[in-house]
Formats: C-alpha cells, sequence, structure tokens
C-alpha cells in the first residue's frame, strides 16, 4: 500500500481532513475520516499515533455534529486512549526529530476540548453523572471558562451546590461579565453584594455599565423571593433611557407580577416584549398560561402555533399547547404535552405543573405530588408550586400535611396577601380553624383588597355563613376596579340568594362574555331561565346547589369536584 504521506512538501491525507474539518465539511470529514480508520485497522503502521487520534477525533466531531451522540462518545474514548499510547510513546523517544514534531503536536486536536465534547454528549444523553465525572477529572488549573460553566449548571443541578458556587465564581474570575454565572451564584443563595464585589473593578474600568451594579441588586431580590423590591428594582432600570425596552429585563418583570399575583401587569409587560422581539420563547409558556387561565383560549391558540413556528425543540410552545387542552377539560392530552415539554427542558417550572395539575385532575394524586415538589425544587420562591401540592393533599384530604405545608411557607415567604390566603384556603377545610381563617382573610384583604384569591374564600366563608349582603359588598367593593369572570359569578351566586334575579342574571352574563367556557355561571343562568318565578323551596335548594351543602370539605368530596374546584381556583397558577 503506497504511504498515504508522500514525500515533498505537499500535504498528508490527515492533513487534508484537518482542513475540510477546520472548514466546516463535516459529511465529507465523517466520510473520509471512516474510510481512512478502516485502512488504519486493516494495516496498523499506515498511521502515526497522532494521526490516529486526529482521525478518531475529527470522526467524532462529525457524528457529533450529526446529533449520534453515543456513537460520538464511543470514538472520543477511542481517541483519548490513542492520545494516552501517544504521551507514553513520546515520553520514551525524548530528543529525536524535535524538531519535527513541535508543528504535529501543535496543530494536535486538545485534549480538553474532547472531554468537554465528550461532556455535552453525555448531556444530551441525559447521564449528568458520566459529564459531571469527565469534567470532574480535568485538573482545575486547566478548565477553560466554558468547562467551568457547565460544571457549575451540571453540580447546580445535581445539587451539588458548594461545588457549583465554586464553579460559577471561578468563571466569573475568568470572565467577571458572565451574567448568566453572576445568576447562576444568586440562585444558589450567595450575596448580592459578595457577587457585586467580584464585579466591581470591570464596573468602575469599562464606561456606561453603571447599571451593571443594579441589575445585580434586582435579580438578587429575585432569587430571595422579594418580588415587590425586585419589581421596583428592575423598573428604575428599565427607565433608565440606555436600557428601555430590554426584552430581558421586561420578561423579568412580566414573571415578577405574575408571582406577585398581579395577572393584569404581567399581561401587559409580556405583550410589550413580544411586540419588541416577536420570536420571543423565553416566559411565553406563563404567558399562555395566564391567557388561557382568563380563558382567552383563541389567543392560547394562536400563541401556540406561533411559537412552534419559532422552534419545537423548547419546552414553551408544548406547555402553551398543553395549557389550552387542560382549560378545554382535555386533561390526558395536557398531560401528554406537560411530559413532551418536560422531556425538552426537564428544567420547566411551568411543564411540572401542567403535568401536576392534569395528573391530579385525572385523580392521580400521588404522581402529581411529585411533580409539584419537583416544581419547588427548581423554583423556591414561586407560590404556585406549594399552591399545586397543597390542592394535591387537600384533593387527598391529607389536611395536615396541607397545614404543615402551608405554614412553613407562611414562614419562608413572608407574610403577604398570597401566603395569609394560602394558609386560609387550608384553614377552611377543618371545622376546627374557621375563626383563624377569618382572621388570614382579612389581613390578606387589608393588604391587598383586590386580591382576587383573598375574594373568593372570603365570600366562601360568608357564604357558609349565610351572610349574603355581607358578601355582596365585598364582591362589588373588589370588581370597583377590575373585572374578573369568577367573581361576577360568585356575585351572581349570592343576589340569587337574596331574591335579586333579574341582577344576577347580568351578573352572570358579564362572567360569560369574560370567559365564555366557565360552566359554572352557565349553569346558574340556565337555572335562571328555567325558573322565571321560583317558589321559596326551589330558591332554597338554588342556594344550596350553587354554594355547596356548607359542609367542611365539600369542595374536595369527588374528583369531578375536584376538577370543577381546581377550574375555580384557576388552576395552578398566581392571582
Amino acid at each position: 500500500v503506497p504511504s498515504p504521506r508522500p514525500a515533498g512538501g505537499s500535504m498528508s491525507v490527515v492533513e487534508h481532513v484537518r482542513e475540510m474539518a477546520a472548514a466546516g465539511l463535516h459529511s465529507n470529514v465523517r466520510l473520509l475520516s471512516g474510510l481512512l480508520l478502516t485502512m488504519s485497522g486493516n494495516n496498523p503502521e499506515l498511521f502515526s499515533p497522532s494521526q490516529k487520534y486526529q482521525l478518531l477525533v475529527y470522526h467524532a466531531d462529525s457524528l457529533f455534529h450529526d446529533k449520534e451522540y453515543r456513537n460520538a462518545v464511543s470514538k472520543y474514548t477511542m481517541a483519548l486512549q490513542q492520545k494516552k499510547a501517544l504521551s507514553k510513546t513520546s515520553k520514551v523517544r525524548p530528543s529525536t526529530g524535535n524538531a519535527a514534531s513541535t508543528p504535529q503536536s501543535q496543530c494536535l486536536p486538545s485534549e480538553i476540548e474532547v472531554k468537554y465534547k465528550m461532556a455535552e454528549c453525555y448531556t444530551m444523553l441525559k447521564q449528568d453523572k458520566d459529564a459531571i465525572a469527565i469534567l470532574d477529572g480535568i485538573p482545575s488549573r486547566q478548565r477553560t471558562p466554558k468547562i467551568n460553566m457547565m460544571l457549575a449548571n451540571l453540580y447546580k443541578k445535581a445539587g451539588q451546590e458548594r461545588s457549583s458556587v465554586t464553579s460559577y465564581k471561578e468563571v466569573l474570575r475568568q470572565c467577571p461579565l458572565a451574567l448568566d454565572a453572576i445568576l447562576g451564584l444568586l440562585s444558589l443563595s450567595v450575596k448580592g453584594a459578595e457577587v457585586a464585589s467580584m464585579t466591581i473593578n470591570i464596573i468602575q474600568s469599562i464606561p456606561n455599565l453603571d447599571w451593571l451594579s443594579v441589575w445585580i441588586k434586582a435579580y438578587a431580590f429575585v432569587h430571595t423571593g422579594d418580588n415587590t423590591r425586585a419589581i421596583n428594582t428592575i423598573c428604575s432600570l428599565e427607565k433608565k433611557s440606555l436600557l428601555r425596552d430590554n426584552v430581558d429585563l421586561l420578561g423579568s418583570l412580566a414573571d415578577l407580577y405574575f408571582r406577585a399575583g398581579d395577572n393584569k401587569n404581567s399581561i401587559l409587560k409580556f405583550e410589550q416584549a413580544q411586540m419588541l422581539d416577536p420570536y420571543l420563547i423565553k416566559g411565553m409558556d406563563v404567558y399562555g398560561y395566564l391567557l388561557a387561565r382568563e380563558g382567552r383560549l383563541e389567543d392560547v391558540e394562536n400563541l401556540g402555533c406561533r411559537l412552534f413556528n419559532i422552534s419545537d425543540q423548547h419546552a414553551e410552545p408544548w406547555v402553551v399547547s398543553g395549557c389550552h387542552s387542560f382549560y378545554s377539560k382535555r386533561y390526558s392530552r395536557a398531560l401528554y404535552l406537560g411530559a413532551k415539554a418536560i422531556q425538552l427542558n426537564s428544567n420547566s417550572v411551568q411543564a411540572l405543573l401542567l403535568k401536576g395539575a392534569a395528573l391530579r385532575n385525572m385523580g392521580r394524586v400521588q404522581e402529581a405530588i411529585i411533580h409539584f415538589r419537583e416544581a419547588i425544587r427548581l423554583a423556591p420562591c414561586r407560590l404556585d408550586c406549594y399552591e399545586g401540592l397543597i390542592e394535591c393533599y387537600l384533593a387527598s384530604n391529607s389536611i395536615r400535611e396541607a397545614m404543615v405545608m402551608a405554614n412553613n411557607v407562611y414562614k419562608t415567604l413572608g407574610a403577604n396577601a398570597q401566603t395569609l390566603t394560602l394558609l386560609a384556603t387550608v384553614c377552611l377545610e377543618d371545622p376546627v380553624t374557621q375563626e383563624k381563617a377569618k382572621t388570614l382573610l382579612d389581613k390578606a384583604l387589608t393588604q391587598r383588597p383586590d386580591y382576587i384569591k383573598a375574594v373568593v374564600k372570603k365570600a366562601e366563608l360568608l357564604s357558609r355563613e349565610q351572610k349574603y349582603e355581607d358578601g355582596i359588598a365585598l364582591l362589588r367593593n373588589a370588581l370597583a376596579n377590575q373585572s374578573d369572570c369568577v367573581l361576577h359569578r360568585i356575585l351572581g351566586d349570592f343576589l340569587v340568594a337574596v331574591n335579586e334575579y333579574q341582577e344576577a342574571m347580568d351578573q352572570y352574563s358579564i362572567a360569560l362574555s369574560l370567559d365564555p367556557n366557565d360552566q359554572k355561571s352557565l349553569e346558574g343562568l340556565q337555572k335562571m331561565e328555567k325558573e322565571e318565578s321560583p317558589t321559596d323551596a326551589t330558591q332554597e335548594e338554588d342556594v344550596d346547589d350553587m354554594e355547596g351543602s356548607g359542609e367542611e370539605g365539600d369542595l374536595e368530596g369527588s374528583d369531578s369536584e375536584a376538577a370543577q374546584w381546581a377550574d375555580q381556583e384557576q388552576w395552578f397558577g398566581m392571582q
């Protein structure tokens, strides 16, 4: 066989492969390197160890490019074995042909880069442990910023928080403007001041970067769950002329309003961000969920289609489509779409909440609980994750667990209208704690008179006590500055109870104009139309039907009731 390395100055075949790889001709590299590796197998003398190493790496790279990750890993592994053999032989023959071997070794693909590629393959194959093992094996002095960044993310996912913090800090030491590493540290409860101190030199030395310390402060508030201060800080950044109309900041703001239970502002900010960037994907799952909660199913469908056109490789379009199914009461389809989203991104909180809610409404409460717990692990500051779990506990009559969880949330996230209402919701389920529920709801409504969830729960309490006039006053007051389907419907129920039929019909109609799919308003309206002149007896029955039997726990009595309940409580979201 003629040697592939001809005499004279012309390039060897391996150098041709390297040139094609550098030129990005992956499919060509794959074919040629495959043939050359077979030749090498049939005649081991054909290529030197360093040439075999190169061929294996270029071949593996082309497999990686074709997304054949398992195959790529096996070729990279062979390449590393070849490299070991190579280092041994080069140590044995020190001085011979030194001048010739230096340019050769300079163009050898880096062993560290090979390990990084292997780790990428492992993460694509969802073998995080193997990815960590291979990167861990690189001495820390030799780790490049991207290796440290990847390690930090993997450690964080595996719950190894201290190692994760160390790796993120290493990234910042090498690249002080690595903002995602900054967010990583803040999410692992490293203090904002400590993180800011790592970037202070660069902020002072570069013009127009003075906003960065405020940016760090804002996201420090985000990660400690201090929504109000986070919102104020980001708004102050947003007002700075240089950062006005930044899509990332608007998205963060929308998400914060959502967490704080201010849906109107959340939707506004999402719309603003979308106008600025029609290809925006991040946060669109929350936006779709909010639209679905408001009964805007056609908008949700359009949003889903648009997102699928942008990318079906992200979780968001699947979640949006799943929200559409969930609110159309097609729970098994919602379950499938949620599962698909989790497969694409195991960190998607919204996908976990969607799948959990679908499982709960299908009566598979224990499985639902697992999903809500995972959501809580990923987003410990998001109240809606806890709400989902607590609804599961109540659905399975585990009032004690629900109470423990609600108390914990109240302690960790602080006493605000949302946590007070959540605790009150659990207290309402237990006859012993009715008075406590009342106190908690009054506190919540003092803080935020327009907080819909608190108003709904307070109305439920007043209805049990048959204090309809008080209920009507409460609901009218809450509806003075906002329009909400559930509030209009409950007001309708209360008006029926005090024989104000005409106005009750108006309220049901308003509720249906806001959400045409609202089953209970429809039932209320149909009942009224059937009985234009009700006798006293049917009236009494009406009130009972509308408000449940008035016994404790009537809302969680059965699966179908649990499903309606989930609907009325507007699924697993914030108010």
